[in-house]
């Protein structure tokens, strides 16, 4: 699972929910740098680390010996819980999980080293373990 070593503050500030905000697509991490074939989203959605753990899962196996693989995202964002039948008031809850917070165009994972037609069975098969839309994209 992936989470942040040490942070700067515990507990972030909740951020508003405007589905025009997160429909605007993303600036940075919208190409391929560093493999062949990628996995881009086309939806927006908060992404946690167990999710992306399990996309990883799938892609480590296309790999096998000599692919290589980036995962382009970290989730570093906390989200905060309170615990079950605990009433209003007394301050925030505790961090429970962290997440990525994607938006439309965003860059999620790269291969490279495999054949096209394996790349896209498992980009497109890692695809379907996370809560946004995808595509397959290559490099031109």
């Amino acid at each position: 699972m992936l989470f942040p070593k040490k942070a700067k503050h515990r507990k972030w500030q909740t951020q508003r929910k405007s589905a025009k905000r997160l429909a605007r697509p993303d600036t940075r991490g919208t190409t391929i740098a560093f493999g062949s074939f990628a996995l881009k989203a086309l939806t927006s959605a908060r992404m946690t680390s167990n999710q992306i753990e399990a996309a990883r899962k799938v892609l480590t196996r296309a790999t096998a010996k000599n692919g290589k693989l980036w995962i382009r995202i970290f989730p570093d964002r906390p989200v905060t819980a309170k615990p079950a039948e605990v009433g209003m008031g007394s301050g925030k809850g505790d961090p429970k999980h962290y997440v990525f917070e994607v938006r439309p165009g965003r860059v999620l994972f790269e291969l490279d080293g495999v054949p096209e037609d394996v790349a896209r069975a498992y980009l497109r098969h890692a695809g379907m373990k996370l809560p946004v839309n995808t595509s397959v994209i290559a490099r031109r």
